[in-house]
């Protein structure tokens, strides 16, 4: 079966193509969901005019996915996180948790176009792609930090553990 594709499709085409496909695909996913639609001559005269439609949509999408990353590459988003011995993170920071902080920041960027390969589970500064457009692609630094706070209180625990042998010792040797 010919079909000729309304949209994007993962692994098949782009928006635009005539791709040939098994029957019970086009049948039952492609032509179901508007993703695509048979290539019969009035369809291909339709198509024609559609790829004309989608080189302009294309092209202002591409122009405006340039413009935001010129927005975003400055960006540093920074995120305190717990953490243990030798700056291992007892969670990790996700692409959701990036998306959200983008967010706050007045970016709506969806989760799934930022392109961490695995989440961030130590600390230190990272580069992570997001990727807004077929050949435009942002950059942005994230830096993950240590919970001061848990250090703070560590610190304060020990050095309190060590005051107390001292200050019995010279309660002691008072009375």
């Amino acid at each position: 079966m010919e079909v000729i594709l309304k949209e994007d499709v993962v692994n098949l085409g782009h928006r635009g193509d005539v791709v040939k496909v098994a029957d019970g695909y086009g049948r039952n996913f492609l032509l179901p969901r508007k993703l695509a639609m048979q290539a019969t001559l009035a369809n291909k005269v339709v198509v024609e005019q559609m790829k004309n439609a989608a080189a302009r949509r294309s092209a202002t999408e591409k122009a405006q996915a340039e413009e935001l990353v010129a927005k975003l590459e400055p960006i540093v988003l920074s995120f305190t996180r717990k953490s243990g011995e030798g700056g291992h993170l007892f969670g990790s920071v996700t692409s959701a948790d990036i998306a959200a902080e983008l967010a706050t920041k007045g970016f709506e960027i969806d989760r799934r176009k930022i392109q961490a390969e695995e989440p961030l589970k130590t600390v230190g500064d990272f580069s992570v792609a997001i990727k807004l457009y077929r050949e435009v692609t942002a950059h942005v630094t994230v830096k993950v930090v240590a919970d001061a706070v848990e250090e703070v209180a560590a610190e304060a625990t020990t050095e309190a553990a060590a005051a107390e042998p001292v200050a019995a010792a010279e309660t002691a040797v008072t009375e």
